[in-house]
Protein backbone atom coordinates (compact mmCIF):
# COMPACT_ATOMS: atom_id res chain seq x y z
CA UNK A 1 0.00 0.00 0.00
CA UNK A 2 1.12 3.58 -0.55
CA UNK A 3 -0.14 7.09 -1.17
CA UNK A 4 -1.15 8.56 -4.51
CA UNK A 5 2.49 9.41 -5.29
CA UNK A 6 3.52 5.81 -4.75
CA UNK A 7 5.31 6.49 -1.46
CA UNK A 8 5.05 4.25 1.58
CA UNK A 9 3.51 6.24 4.45
CA UNK A 10 5.63 5.50 7.51
CA UNK A 11 5.07 6.13 11.22
CA UNK A 12 8.16 5.97 13.47
CA UNK A 13 7.50 4.79 17.04
CA UNK A 14 10.43 5.24 19.43
CA UNK A 15 10.82 6.88 22.83
CA UNK A 16 14.31 8.16 21.95
CA UNK A 17 14.30 11.72 20.58
CA UNK A 18 17.71 11.05 19.02
CA UNK A 19 16.58 7.90 17.23
CA UNK A 20 13.30 9.40 16.00
CA UNK A 21 15.22 12.32 14.47
CA UNK A 22 17.97 10.09 13.09
CA UNK A 23 15.45 7.87 11.30
CA UNK A 24 13.39 10.80 10.04
CA UNK A 25 16.46 12.59 8.67
CA UNK A 26 17.93 9.45 7.10
CA UNK A 27 14.67 8.53 5.37
CA UNK A 28 13.96 12.07 4.14
CA UNK A 29 15.85 11.49 0.91
CA UNK A 30 14.29 8.13 0.08
CA UNK A 31 11.93 8.59 -2.89
CA UNK A 32 9.87 5.53 -1.90
CA UNK A 33 9.19 6.38 1.75
CA UNK A 34 7.41 9.34 3.36
CA UNK A 35 7.66 9.76 7.13
CA UNK A 36 4.17 11.02 8.00
CA UNK A 37 4.70 11.21 11.74
CA UNK A 38 6.49 10.03 14.85
CA UNK A 39 5.21 8.70 18.17
CA UNK A 40 6.95 8.86 21.54
CA UNK A 41 5.28 5.83 23.12
CA UNK A 42 2.64 3.17 22.52
CA UNK A 43 -0.31 5.32 23.55
CA UNK A 44 0.81 8.12 21.25
CA UNK A 45 1.28 5.57 18.47
CA UNK A 46 -2.21 4.14 18.89
CA UNK A 47 -3.76 7.57 18.41
CA UNK A 48 -1.57 8.51 15.47
CA UNK A 49 -2.28 5.23 13.70
CA UNK A 50 -5.98 6.07 13.88
CA UNK A 51 -5.57 9.60 12.54
CA UNK A 52 -2.63 9.32 10.12
CA UNK A 53 -3.40 5.82 8.76
CA UNK A 54 0.19 4.82 7.93
CA UNK A 55 1.05 1.96 5.57
CA UNK A 56 3.89 0.76 7.81
CA UNK A 57 5.22 1.52 11.29
CA UNK A 58 8.67 1.00 12.77
CA UNK A 59 8.51 0.06 16.44
CA UNK A 60 10.97 0.14 19.30
CA UNK A 61 10.36 -2.67 21.79
CA UNK A 62 11.60 -1.10 25.00
CA UNK A 63 9.35 1.89 25.70
CA UNK A 64 7.81 3.44 28.83
CA UNK A 65 4.17 2.94 29.86
CA UNK A 66 3.55 0.06 27.45
CA UNK A 67 6.30 -1.97 25.77
CA UNK A 68 6.24 -2.78 22.09
CA UNK A 69 5.11 -6.39 22.58
CA UNK A 70 2.04 -5.47 24.60
CA UNK A 71 1.35 -2.64 22.16
CA UNK A 72 1.26 -5.11 19.26
CA UNK A 73 -1.08 -7.38 21.19
CA UNK A 74 -3.48 -4.46 21.64
CA UNK A 75 -3.08 -3.10 18.12
CA UNK A 76 -3.38 -6.18 15.91
CA UNK A 77 -6.89 -7.33 16.92
CA UNK A 78 -8.38 -3.89 16.17
CA UNK A 79 -6.12 -2.19 13.62
CA UNK A 80 -3.74 -4.63 11.90
CA UNK A 81 -0.76 -2.87 10.40
CA UNK A 82 2.58 -4.04 8.95
CA UNK A 83 5.15 -3.36 11.68
CA UNK A 84 8.94 -3.50 11.46
CA UNK A 85 10.45 -4.00 14.91
CA UNK A 86 13.75 -2.29 15.69
CA UNK A 87 15.48 -4.03 18.59
CA UNK A 88 18.81 -5.49 19.66
CA UNK A 89 17.29 -8.20 21.88
CA UNK A 90 16.61 -11.49 20.02
CA UNK A 91 14.06 -12.79 22.51
CA UNK A 92 12.08 -9.55 22.34
CA UNK A 93 12.13 -9.66 18.55
CA UNK A 94 10.72 -13.19 18.59
CA UNK A 95 8.03 -12.07 21.02
CA UNK A 96 7.18 -9.20 18.67
CA UNK A 97 6.95 -11.49 15.63
CA UNK A 98 4.70 -13.79 17.62
CA UNK A 99 2.52 -10.78 18.51
CA UNK A 100 2.09 -9.76 14.87
CA UNK A 101 5.13 -7.84 13.62
CA UNK A 102 6.12 -8.86 10.09
CA UNK A 103 9.81 -7.90 9.98
CA UNK A 104 12.66 -6.81 12.23
CA UNK A 105 15.98 -4.98 12.11
CA UNK A 106 18.65 -5.14 14.76
CA UNK A 107 19.08 -1.79 16.49
CA UNK A 108 22.68 -0.83 15.80
CA UNK A 109 25.47 0.04 18.14
CA UNK A 110 26.20 2.99 15.90
CA UNK A 111 29.94 3.42 15.52
CA UNK A 112 30.50 6.08 12.90
CA UNK A 113 28.57 6.81 9.71
CA UNK A 114 29.16 3.36 8.18
CA UNK A 115 27.19 1.64 10.94
CA UNK A 116 24.24 3.95 10.47
CA UNK A 117 24.37 3.57 6.68
CA UNK A 118 24.27 -0.22 6.91
CA UNK A 119 21.42 -0.07 9.38
CA UNK A 120 19.40 2.35 7.25
CA UNK A 121 19.98 0.27 4.12
CA UNK A 122 18.57 -2.79 5.86
CA UNK A 123 15.72 -0.84 7.40
CA UNK A 124 14.55 0.65 4.09
CA UNK A 125 14.51 -2.81 2.52
CA UNK A 126 12.45 -4.16 5.42
CA UNK A 127 10.02 -1.22 5.23
CA UNK A 128 9.44 -1.94 1.54
CA UNK A 129 8.92 -5.63 2.28
CA UNK A 130 6.49 -4.80 5.08
CA UNK A 131 4.49 -2.51 2.79
CA UNK A 132 3.70 -5.56 0.64
CA UNK A 133 2.75 -7.74 3.60
CA UNK A 134 -0.76 -8.93 4.25
CA UNK A 135 -1.57 -8.53 7.94
CA UNK A 136 -4.75 -10.09 9.27
CA UNK A 137 -6.50 -9.28 12.52
CA UNK A 138 -5.08 -11.34 15.33
CA UNK A 139 -7.46 -13.63 17.13
CA UNK A 140 -7.23 -15.78 20.23
CA UNK A 141 -4.61 -18.57 20.09
CA UNK A 142 -5.85 -21.47 18.01
CA UNK A 143 -6.97 -24.65 19.75
CA UNK A 144 -5.08 -27.90 19.45
CA UNK A 145 -5.04 -29.34 15.95
CA UNK A 146 -7.61 -32.00 14.95
CA UNK A 147 -6.54 -35.59 14.36
CA UNK A 148 -4.54 -36.19 11.18
CA UNK A 149 -4.23 -39.42 9.18
CA UNK A 150 -1.53 -41.67 10.60
CA UNK A 151 -1.25 -39.83 13.91
CA UNK A 152 -3.06 -39.73 17.22
CA UNK A 153 -5.03 -36.63 18.19
CA UNK A 154 -2.59 -33.92 19.28
CA UNK A 155 -2.71 -32.78 22.83
CA UNK A 156 -2.98 -29.07 23.60
CA UNK A 157 0.13 -27.20 22.52
CA UNK A 158 2.95 -27.28 24.99
CA UNK A 159 3.88 -24.22 26.96
CA UNK A 160 7.42 -23.17 27.80
CA UNK A 161 8.86 -25.50 30.41
CA UNK A 162 6.09 -28.08 30.09
CA UNK A 163 6.74 -31.74 29.33
CA UNK A 164 6.18 -32.63 25.68
CA UNK A 165 3.04 -34.61 24.84
CA UNK A 166 3.40 -38.20 23.59
CA UNK A 167 1.97 -37.78 20.09
CA UNK A 168 3.34 -40.47 17.76
CA UNK A 169 3.28 -41.25 14.04
CA UNK A 170 1.60 -44.60 13.43
CA UNK A 171 4.17 -46.11 11.14
CA UNK A 172 7.81 -47.07 10.96
CA UNK A 173 10.13 -46.82 7.98
CA UNK A 174 12.13 -49.68 6.56
CA UNK A 175 15.46 -48.29 5.41
CA UNK A 176 16.03 -44.57 5.14
CA UNK A 177 13.22 -42.35 6.39
CA UNK A 178 12.22 -39.44 4.11
CA UNK A 179 13.62 -35.93 4.57
CA UNK A 180 11.28 -32.97 5.15
CA UNK A 181 12.88 -29.70 3.99
CA UNK A 182 11.19 -26.34 4.73
CA UNK A 183 12.10 -22.82 3.63
CA UNK A 184 10.61 -19.43 4.59
CA UNK A 185 11.33 -15.71 4.95
CA UNK A 186 9.02 -12.79 5.85
CA UNK A 187 6.22 -14.12 8.05
CA UNK A 188 8.04 -17.42 8.29
CA UNK A 189 8.74 -17.61 12.02
CA UNK A 190 5.05 -18.00 12.81
CA UNK A 191 4.31 -19.97 9.63
CA UNK A 192 6.98 -22.55 10.46
CA UNK A 193 5.59 -22.87 13.97
CA UNK A 194 2.13 -23.49 12.53
CA UNK A 195 3.50 -26.27 10.32
CA UNK A 196 5.72 -28.14 12.78
CA UNK A 197 4.17 -27.60 16.20
CA UNK A 198 1.89 -30.65 15.99
CA UNK A 199 4.13 -33.00 14.02
CA UNK A 200 4.39 -36.25 16.00
CA UNK A 201 7.39 -36.81 18.23
CA UNK A 202 8.66 -39.65 16.02
CA UNK A 203 8.36 -37.76 12.71
CA UNK A 204 11.40 -38.30 10.44
CA UNK A 205 14.01 -35.54 10.41
CA UNK A 206 13.03 -32.01 9.40
CA UNK A 207 15.56 -29.44 8.15
CA UNK A 208 14.63 -25.76 7.92
CA UNK A 209 16.02 -22.51 6.58
CA UNK A 210 14.38 -19.30 7.85
CA UNK A 211 16.03 -16.02 6.89
CA UNK A 212 17.39 -14.74 10.20
CA UNK A 213 20.71 -13.36 11.47
CA UNK A 214 23.06 -15.07 13.95
CA UNK A 215 21.88 -15.43 17.56
CA UNK A 216 18.28 -15.02 16.43
CA UNK A 217 18.25 -18.47 14.81
CA UNK A 218 19.50 -20.08 18.02
CA UNK A 219 16.86 -18.31 20.10
CA UNK A 220 14.19 -19.27 17.56
CA UNK A 221 15.25 -22.93 17.67
CA UNK A 222 15.10 -22.87 21.47
CA UNK A 223 11.62 -21.37 21.34
CA UNK A 224 10.36 -24.02 18.92
CA UNK A 225 11.94 -26.73 21.08
CA UNK A 226 9.80 -25.63 24.04
CA UNK A 227 6.61 -25.79 21.95
CA UNK A 228 6.92 -28.66 19.48
CA UNK A 229 6.55 -32.41 20.07
CA UNK A 230 9.80 -32.92 18.15
CA UNK A 231 13.13 -31.69 19.51
CA UNK A 232 14.52 -28.58 17.80
CA UNK A 233 18.07 -27.23 17.60
CA UNK A 234 20.17 -24.76 15.64
CA UNK A 235 22.39 -26.51 13.09
CA UNK A 236 25.94 -27.46 13.94
CA UNK A 237 28.33 -29.15 11.50
CA UNK A 238 27.76 -32.90 11.42
CA UNK A 239 24.35 -32.93 13.14
CA UNK A 240 22.56 -36.16 12.20
CA UNK A 241 19.14 -35.84 10.57
CA UNK A 242 17.20 -38.20 12.79
CA UNK A 243 13.69 -39.21 13.65
CA UNK A 244 12.15 -36.76 16.09
CA UNK A 245 14.61 -33.93 15.37
CA UNK A 246 14.18 -30.55 13.66
CA UNK A 247 17.34 -28.69 12.60
CA UNK A 248 17.22 -24.92 11.97
CA UNK A 249 19.89 -23.37 9.74
CA UNK A 250 22.17 -21.01 11.66
CA UNK A 251 22.33 -17.33 10.73
CA UNK A 252 25.16 -16.57 8.26
CA UNK A 253 25.74 -20.30 7.68
CA UNK A 254 24.39 -22.20 4.69
CA UNK A 255 22.61 -25.44 5.61
CA UNK A 256 23.17 -28.44 3.32
CA UNK A 257 22.05 -32.05 3.46
CA UNK A 258 24.78 -34.68 3.17
CA UNK A 259 24.98 -38.46 3.46
CA UNK A 260 27.46 -41.08 4.61
CA UNK A 261 27.32 -44.77 5.51
CA UNK A 262 25.39 -43.94 8.68
CA UNK A 263 22.70 -41.96 6.86
CA UNK A 264 21.79 -38.30 6.50
CA UNK A 265 23.54 -35.42 8.27
CA UNK A 266 23.93 -31.67 7.72
CA UNK A 267 26.78 -29.40 6.77
CA UNK A 268 26.67 -25.92 8.25
CA UNK A 269 29.17 -23.69 6.47
CA UNK A 270 29.80 -20.00 5.97
CA UNK A 271 29.83 -18.71 2.41
CA UNK A 272 28.67 -15.94 0.10
CA UNK A 273 25.00 -15.10 -0.11
CA UNK A 274 22.97 -17.16 -2.56
CA UNK A 275 19.70 -15.74 -3.93
CA UNK A 276 20.46 -12.78 -1.66
CA UNK A 277 20.63 -14.77 1.58
CA UNK A 278 22.82 -16.76 3.94
CA UNK A 279 21.39 -19.16 4.93
CA UNK A 280 19.68 -19.67 1.57
CA UNK A 281 16.66 -21.87 0.94
CA UNK A 282 17.98 -22.59 -2.57
CA UNK A 283 21.20 -23.98 -1.11
CA UNK A 284 19.26 -26.28 1.19
CA UNK A 285 16.81 -27.46 -1.48
CA UNK A 286 19.59 -27.99 -4.05
CA UNK A 287 21.42 -30.27 -1.61
CA UNK A 288 18.25 -32.21 -0.79
CA UNK A 289 17.58 -32.74 -4.50
CA UNK A 290 21.12 -34.02 -5.00
CA UNK A 291 21.41 -36.19 -1.88
CA UNK A 292 17.89 -37.44 -1.05
CA UNK A 293 16.39 -37.24 -4.56
CA UNK A 294 12.87 -38.76 -4.46
CA UNK A 295 13.15 -39.57 -0.76
CA UNK A 296 12.11 -36.07 0.33
CA UNK A 297 9.34 -33.50 0.63
CA UNK A 298 9.96 -29.81 0.02
CA UNK A 299 7.80 -27.10 1.64
CA UNK A 300 8.11 -23.46 0.60
CA UNK A 301 6.38 -20.92 2.81
CA UNK A 302 5.74 -17.16 2.89
CA UNK A 303 8.52 -14.76 1.96
CA UNK A 304 9.59 -11.88 -0.27
CA UNK A 305 11.70 -12.59 -3.35
CA UNK A 306 12.53 -15.87 -5.05
CA UNK A 307 14.85 -17.78 -2.70
CA UNK A 308 13.93 -21.46 -2.73
CA UNK A 309 11.96 -21.43 -5.98
CA UNK A 310 14.69 -22.85 -8.22
CA UNK A 311 15.78 -25.25 -5.50
CA UNK A 312 12.23 -26.54 -5.10
CA UNK A 313 12.08 -27.11 -8.86
CA UNK A 314 15.27 -29.19 -8.64
CA UNK A 315 13.67 -31.20 -5.84
CA UNK A 316 10.59 -31.89 -7.96
CA UNK A 317 12.72 -32.82 -10.96
CA UNK A 318 14.63 -35.25 -8.71
CA UNK A 319 11.36 -36.96 -7.78
CA UNK A 320 10.62 -35.29 -4.43
CA UNK A 321 7.11 -34.21 -3.44
CA UNK A 322 6.81 -30.42 -3.37
CA UNK A 323 4.22 -28.08 -1.87
CA UNK A 324 3.90 -24.31 -1.60
CA UNK A 325 1.87 -22.03 0.63
CA UNK A 326 -1.10 -20.41 -1.10
CA UNK A 327 -1.55 -16.70 -1.71
CA UNK A 328 -4.45 -16.28 0.71
CA UNK A 329 -2.48 -17.38 3.79
CA UNK A 330 0.97 -15.94 2.96
CA UNK A 331 2.11 -12.78 4.71
CA UNK A 332 4.07 -12.13 1.50
CA UNK A 333 3.24 -14.28 -1.52
CA UNK A 334 6.66 -13.98 -3.11
CA UNK A 335 8.82 -17.10 -2.86
CA UNK A 336 5.90 -19.55 -3.24
CA UNK A 337 4.51 -17.52 -6.15
CA UNK A 338 7.79 -17.68 -8.08
CA UNK A 339 8.06 -21.41 -7.36
CA UNK A 340 4.50 -21.99 -8.59
CA UNK A 341 5.18 -20.07 -11.83
CA UNK A 342 8.32 -22.15 -12.42
CA UNK A 343 6.32 -25.37 -12.11
CA UNK A 344 8.14 -26.33 -8.91
CA UNK A 345 4.99 -26.71 -6.79
CA UNK A 346 2.95 -29.89 -7.10
CA UNK A 347 0.30 -28.70 -4.66
CA UNK A 348 -0.56 -25.28 -3.21
CA UNK A 349 -2.09 -25.39 0.25
CA UNK A 350 -3.30 -23.02 2.98
CA UNK A 351 -0.86 -22.76 5.85
CA UNK A 352 -3.23 -24.56 8.22
CA UNK A 353 -3.15 -27.69 6.05
CA UNK A 354 0.62 -27.99 5.70
CA UNK A 355 1.24 -30.04 8.83
CA UNK A 356 -1.48 -32.50 7.88
CA UNK A 357 -0.03 -32.77 4.36
CA UNK A 358 3.35 -33.72 5.80
CA UNK A 359 1.69 -36.45 7.87
CA UNK A 360 -0.23 -37.72 4.82
CA UNK A 361 2.96 -37.78 2.78
CA UNK A 362 4.79 -39.75 5.47
CA UNK A 363 1.85 -42.11 6.01
CA UNK A 364 1.56 -42.95 2.32
CA UNK A 365 5.29 -42.97 1.52
CA UNK A 366 6.34 -46.37 0.23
Amino acid sequence: MSDAEGKIRLLIVDDSVFFRKALTDALAGDPRIQVIGTAVDAMDAMEKIKTLKPDVATLDVEMPKLNGIDFLRKLMPVNPLPVVVVSSAPIRVLDALSAGAVEFVRKPEIKGPDGMRRFMSELTVKIRIASAAKVAKRTAPRPAAPPVPGGTAPAASAVPGAAKPGLMLRRTFVGEAPIIAIGASTGGTEAILEVVRDLPANTPGVIIVQHMPPVFTKMYAQRLDRICHMSVKEAEPGDRVEQGKIIIGAGEYHLRLAKDVRGYYVRSEQGPKVSGHCPSVDVLFDSVAEVAKANAMGVLLTGMGADGAKGLLKMRQAGAYTVGQDKETCVVYGMPAVAFKLGAVQKQLPLGEMGGEIIRYLTNKK
